[in-house]
């Protein structure tokens, strides 16, 4: 009974560093906040949160390394923390891996759509998010260009090579036609289009919001047929009016249903596309 009785005592006492802590950090004083958490860590250092705040701070002043330190030991007491998911991809984007952050964020956006939050972290997670998908198709991209031309020059030599060989590589004395130049025309649209496939260009108009024109995160579609960004439809009818900004009908937030297919046709697009990432 004493022993219980000591227990909620030292929670008790975590619980009121901790909210000193919160106090500390919402005034900036993050050395302050470090120290609060730092004790409340001390007398529970089974709690979730208090390594989540602790890395909170240390994410305003940029200390990654004690980030990812922070996180990881989140995660290690709840693999279900956004935060710890979101701080470990933000300290590991920093050390310029993309494809270990990648996988850290949309953990974190799976985690909220699971539990069907509307959290407003949504919007950094996906700004991370796109940021890392960028980064890690840009590091890329040099190196699939150089391999697609050193892979264009090899068969082009092959087949000239092929032809030689076969006594086909010009018309015959007869003016016979070969294959040599059409299989060149080919091999060289191939390639081409495959280069193409990797070059940024503009994301298609089916795919990007009427408002913002940029591409749908989470694209809702109203009783008109439109469909609009979820969070940026949503501002409109909170601060404008409610009704649609397009046809002008009336319209309310019951009224939106999620339009699945043009999600899943930005996802393949974006799965495809990386570059699209950065018109966010």
């Amino acid at each position: 009974m004493a022993a219980a009785a000591e227990d909620g005592g030292v929670a008790r006492q975590a619980e009121l560093r901790r909210a000193e802590g919160n106090a500390c950090f919402r005034k900036a004083r993050l050395g302050a906040a470090i120290d609060c958490y730092t004790e409340a860590i001390a007398l529970c250092p089974g709690v979730a949160v208090y390594w989540v705040n602790r890395g909170l701070c240390h994410f305003r002043r940029k200390d990654w390394a004690r980030v990812e330190e922070d996180s990881r030991m989140a995660l290690a007491l709840d693999d279900a923390s956004v935060k710890g998911h979101y701080l470990l991809g933000c300290a590991l984007l920093e050390k310029e891996d993309c494809a270990l952050p990648v996988k850290e964020f949309e953990k974190a956006l799976d985690l909220l759509k699971s539990s069907n939050s509307r959290d407003k972290m949504a919007e950094d997670i996906w700004q991370v998010l796109a940021k890392a998908k960028y980064q890690h198709w840009e590091k890329h991209s040099t190196q699939r260009v150089w391999k697609m031309q050193s892979l264009r020059e090899a068969c082009e030599n092959a087949l000239q090579e092929h032809h030689f060989l076969s006594g086909t590589l010009s018309e015959d004395s007869e003016g016979t036609t070969n294959e040599y130049p059409e299989q060149c025309k080919l091999l060289s649209e191939v390639f081409t289009n495959a280069i193409l496939a990797d070059t940024p260009g503009d994301v298609p108009d089916y795919l990007c919001c009427q408002i913002t024109f940029e591409i749908f995160r989470d694209p809702v579609i109203t009783p008109s047929g439109v469909t609009y960004e979820r969070a940026i439809l949503l501002e409109h009818l909170h601060k404008v009016g409610n009704f649609d900004p397009v046809t002008r009908e009336p319209l309310k937030e019951h009224q939106l249903v999620p339009n699945l297919a043009i999600k899943e046709a930005v996802q393949a697009y974006l799965k495809e596309h990386s570059w699209a990432y950065k018109s966010n």
